[in-house]
């Protein structure tokens, strides 16, 4: 019965170390920023559910263009590569500089509202008013084919709050980095 006893102290305190000692190998700015870019990368339900919404707002997308765009969207962040750079951490504060290589999306929505421009005609309806739906086709057939990469340097803020970091919010142009749509 001790033998037994003994064994159940060991495993436990075993768990209890080895849980904590995972919770501190995790509980770094650098962990925490990893976790989140490797979010990106298995499709995350977070990452896919801000994708929805984001694509919900959209006014332009009708229901097959919504799910190609979607589409798109999720084989570009599996493409999605990251390198961390820099760490420093000043108190609570830290910031994680991480090198990012996304697919530039943002070269081809630039192209696409140029062509537009100066080609309006193609994206007339037949009453010869601007079918939105038209360009909205050849916007996501430009994107499709696009295999351009693009790297970006995008600082990471975190917070500890409760003894663990947090990322703190990104901005909207580096949330457009991230997923390659920034227009530069």
């Amino acid at each position: 019965m001790k033998k037994v006893l003994c064994v159940i102290v060991f495993l436990f305190s075993f768990l209890l170390v080895g849980c904590n000692l995972g919770k501190e190998l995790t509980n770094t700015p650098t962990k925490q920023v990893e976790i989140f870019l490797n979010k990106y990368q298995i499709l995350d339900k977070d990452v896919l559910d801000d994708l929805d919404q984001a694509i919900s707002e959209e006014e332009d997308f009708d229901g097959s263009s919504r799910e190609r765009y979607r589409q798109i969207m999720k084989d570009s962040f599996q493409k999605l590569a990251f390198q961390i750079k820099d760490q420093k951490e000043d108190g609570d504060k830290a910031i994680v500089t991480a090198e990012v290589e996304v697919v530039n999306f943002g070269k081809v929505l630039s192209a696409s509202r140029v062509y537009l421009e100066s080609h309006p005609e193609e994206f007339y309806d037949e009453k010869g008013e601007h079918d939105s739906k038209k360009f909205m086709d050849y916007r996501l057939k430009q994107m499709k084919e696009n295999y351009d990469k693009i790297k970006y340097t995008i600082d990471f803020h975190l917070t500890k709050r409760n003894e663990e970091w947090k990322l703190d919010d990104l901005s909207k142009e580096d949330l457009q980095k991230l997923q390659g749509i920034y227009q530069y």
